[in-house]
């Protein structure tokens, strides 16, 4: 059976995962890692592979990757992508996913937190590339936090941010506009620098080179 993203999205049993997921990081402190987050993630990894010329039914796993990564929280953020894995293994089967494609779906999300992850397959690189440059002031719970907690200055400081692909250069860049009244530029990497380099090996498995550009200078 050819499951459909629309048909994950609307599933009353991956969206609870997903509401208690985020009250449970919530709890803890952390930004914001909803419906907003995951919808983001799953249209950024779709995007792209379909830049880059993937079937059609790659970029529907890739939505579908995207939309379910987070939901291992719902246990505990720590090894989150391991139990998310199983988690959605669990729910694919069960909705009669085809076991290649659940494979290929579980393998991605079971790679894409920076601690564990590698990019192992076309989804699990596109879903890193999308999960770890979701940075913006939404995601931001509270601006009472942005003076104490770096991460909440940080993601507050990210006025916009977007990915774009260029075939024909093979550069994927990450372009950021940070209001350095808030945080310095220097901050960023700070907490991120892990993260970008991640996404550097993610984008090599396309043949690509990793760039970042930040109010318009070329940081890397």
């Amino acid at each position: 059976m050819q499951l459909t993203f629309e048909q994950i999205r609307h599933n009353d049993e991956v969206n609870t995962y997903i509401r208690q997921a985020d009250a449970s990081l919530e709890s803890m402190g952390f930004t914001e890692h909803s419906f907003a987050h995951v919808g983001r993630c799953a249209h950024e990894a779709a995007s792209i592979l379909e830049t880059l010329g993937y079937p059609e039914r790659t970029i529907e796993l890739a939505r579908i990757a995207g939309y379910l990564h987070d939901i291992g929280n719902v246990v505990n953020r720590v090894d989150h992508a391991q139990s998310g894995a199983i988690m959605a293994f669990r729910i694919l089967d069960k909705l009669g996913m085809e076991p290649a494609e659940t494979a290929a779906v579980i393998t991605a999300i079971g790679n894409h937190d920076e601690d564990t992850a590698c990019p192992v397959n076309e989804l699990a690189a596109a879903l890193i590339l999308a999960d770890k440059s979701d940075v913006r002031r939404t995601r931001v719970r509270s601006k009472e936090t942005i003076a104490f907690d770096i991460h909440d200055r940080v993601n507050y400081a990210v006025e916009q941010s977007s990915l774009s692909v260029d075939r024909e250069a093979r550069v994927l860049t990450l372009r950021l506009t940070i209001d350095s009244s808030i945080c310095p530029i220097l901050e960023y990497f700070e907490i991120f620098m892990n993260r970008m380099l991640l996404c550097r090996r993610a984008a090599a498995f396309f043949g690509l080179r990793f760039g970042i550009v930040i109010n318009g200078q070329v940081m890397m």
